[in-house]
């Protein structure tokens, strides 16, 4: 079953399955949208700890330790950064009535994989190719 066209006779189909994946890809956008929020937190605390120390990052080796808390800190927002813009795109297809249908090739994505991964843009075959 195709999750985005809704015709006229499968609209009483369709429907719950797109509100179904509307909800997930909520629920997901939610979840990112915290985790960044929670990761600038504590990259502010990381600094501000920082901000109060003698520390020589080149020199002390307690400055290689706050440098790497930092970098990694740094590197999991831009990943929750970009799980929103993945979520977004996904939320857009679903509005425009393309979500579950394969950027490549233009078949149908299967369920399975839309509910294993929401912000899937392709089918199987095309992902691995």
């Amino acid at each position: 079953m195709d999750v985005t066209r809704v015709d006229a006779d499968d609209a009483s189909e369709d429907a719950p399955v797109a509100e179904d994946a509307r909800a997930r890809l909520l629920a997901l956008r939610a979840e990112a949208a915290d985790r960044l929020a929670s990761l600038g937190a504590a990259h502010t605390d990381v600094v501000d700890a920082a901000r109060g120390a003698n520390v020589d990052d080149e020199h002390d080796p307690e400055g290689a330790t706050i440098a790497f808390e930092r970098a990694q800190l740094e590197a999991l927002a831009a990943d929750a950064r970009r799980r929103l813009v993945e979520v977004d795109a996904a939320l857009a297809r679903l509005d425009a009535g393309t979500y579950g249908v394969c950027a490549v090739g233009g078949e149908p994505i299967d369920a399975g994989r839309l509910v294993a991964r929401p912000t899937a843009t392709t089918c199987v075959r095309h992902a691995s190719g």
